[in-house]
């Protein structure tokens, strides 16, 4: 049986090919899985993996709780706005507080980057990095970047834009490294004050006109715009944002090809995807989350065979 080449998933950045490929195999047949009338499979019965978030998330952590709990694992959830993080425990203490309690896996979503990596070198249970700060969430990557496989038939070689707001987003990064690592053709597309300085040494096309990009590209991933991560105003107003940056029906239409339109979520109807495209046929939004929980079942189950009891 072949095995990932890393013991934690801190980002895609640490993967190679094969490992994607194990991954997306794996998520095949926990696809299949979680379709049948009984989506339970015993796999991790005697596994334990705690959910540690800092940070507010509703969709992820389902998402994960879900894969979990179809592997039979045990699963105990922490969220740090309850917690003793609020009375000044260190990130180090409540971990170690928790590994106490004997726990293989911990997934855990923090607003500093490089949190997974820095508690990887600290304890001993395996890491999954479910989103640290503006900087990888490895998982999204891989469900997106698996949906564009399930739709398209492949990765390789096919125009994927990412749109909106890329500076304080850890979804565009993970999908850049993980469109790069399968062969994509990788462009980003929003106002200039929301592209990184840096992102001319990633590789990737810079477009600032939407409709060009659209008629570039074979799949379009439009990103939310974090008003919780700004400290100062990007742009005018939300109403030019979505004149500029705004995916309607009557675009899309307009297109001289169809293309796929993904989105993270969660969504801003009306601001960067109209309610008529993220209800439209070529959206896979609902495909996204689906193949989530498949996705995660693959990740925690391939390290899971990794932790030597």
């Amino acid at each position: 049986m072949s095995e990932l080449s890393v013991n934690h998933l801190l980002g895609i950045k640490y993967l190679n090919q094969k490992d994607i490929q194990l991954i997306f195999e794996t998520a095949d047949h926990f696809k299949e899985v979680i379709n049948r009338p009984i989506k339970k499979v015993p796999s991790l019965r005697d596994i334990t993996i705690a959910n540690l978030f800092f940070e507010n998330s509703t969709r992820t952590k389902l998402s994960f709780e879900l894969a979990e709990k179809r592997l039979s694992a045990d699963v105990i959830n922490f969220s740090a706005s309850q917690s003793s993080v609020k009375k000044g425990e260190t990130l180090i203490d409540t971990v170690n507080n928790i590994l106490s309690m004997k726990v293989d896996m911990v997934v855990m979503r923090h607003p500093n980057a490089g949190a997974g990596m820095f508690l990887s070198q600290h304890v001993n249970a395996s890491i999954i990095n479910a989103g640290d700060g503006a900087h990888e969430h490895p998982t999204q990557a891989l469900l997106d970047t698996y949906s564009i496989r399930e739709r398209l038939g492949s990765v390789k070689g096919k125009n994927v834009v990412i749109v909106g707001d890329i500076l304080h987003s850890r979804v565009a990064l993970s999908n850049i490294f993980a469109l790069q690592l399968q062969g994509a053709n990788v462009m980003v597309c929003g106002p200039k004050t929301l592209i990184p300085k840096y992102i001319d040494k990633l590789g990737v096309k810079v477009e600032t006109s939407l409709r060009k990009a659209l008629n570039w590209c074979d799949v379009a991933n439009m990103l939310r715009v974090q008003n919780e991560r700004m400290e100062i105003s990007y742009f005018p107003s939300t109403r030019e944002y979505t004149q500029q940056y705004g995916v309607s029906k009557a675009l899309l239409d307009s297109l001289d090809k169809e293309i796929t339109i993904m989105h993270p979520g969660p969504i801003n109807r009306g601001v960067e995807i109209t309610s008529d495209v993220a209800d439209s046929k070529q959206a896979i939004i609902l495909e996204q989350v689906q193949n989530g929980v498949a996705i995660r079942m693959a990740v925690i189950y391939l390290l899971a065979s990794k932790i030597k009891h």
